[in-house]
């Protein structure tokens, strides 16, 4: 298990691959180090929606497993290899919506015998 904090650069829209597959990206900028870092995770299946609380410019701590896989290409038979960070769990402050401020009470009288003094 890993972590990283940092702010949301970029969040994707949910990509459905196949029937079986779906996946939405999100891109985290890490500042912790001497060069800014913009490193792209994946949510899959029902873990896409674990981004929805958050907006562009939050702070988050995202939880990932990376993970690695081989394939070779069917045409030539080169091998290639892929890494992915397959996010699990996002904490940190969402974005709170925004709220209404409620209207001043109206503290003008057309009486101005109402004066306690």
């Amino acid at each position: 298990m890993f972590s990283l904090k940092g702010t949301v650069k970029v969040i994707n829209a949910e990509q459905v691959i196949s029937e079986k597959f779906k996946k939405r990206e999100f891109v985290i900028e890490d500042n912790s180090g001497q060069y800014p870092q913009v490193i792209l995770f994946q949510l899959a299946q029902d873990k896409t929606s674990l981004i929805e609380p958050f907006s562009e410019g939050n702070e988050v701590t995202v939880y990932f497993n990376l993970r690695g896989r081989e394939w070779t290409s069917p045409k030539d038979g080169q091998v290639r290899f892929f890494n992915t960070l397959d996010a699990w769990k996002i904490e940190g402050a969402a974005a709170a919506p925004a709220q209404s401020v409620p209207a001043a009470a109206d503290l003008s009288s057309s009486d101005e015998d109402d004066l306690p003094f």
